[in-house]
């Protein structure tokens, strides 16, 4: 199975990456850019498993380890 973690800053943290785009977009002419976040993706094969039980577990690796649920917020995709 291929999973695909999704991670991004929650709302209402401060994405510094996020606003260095933006003003980078803004500078170069697309001044109506706006609300910039970035985020990063998190790829990954898992063996011997089938969907429901992967997705739990990488929900579980996403929670420990691949994201930190203070600050960031994630998506899985599985497939």
């Amino acid at each position: 199975m291929r999973a695909k973690v999704h991670v991004f800053l929650k709302p209402g943290v401060l994405d510094v990456q996020g606003k260095a785009v933006e003003a980078a977009l803004h500078g170069l002419g697309w001044g109506h850019v706006e609300g910039v976040r970035v985020g990063k993706t998190i790829e990954f094969d898992l063996k011997g498993k089938d969907a429901a039980e992967t997705e739990r577990e990488v929900k579980d690796m996403s929670e420990k380890r691949l994201a930190n649920p203070a600050l960031e917020s994630y998506r899985v995709e599985v497939a």
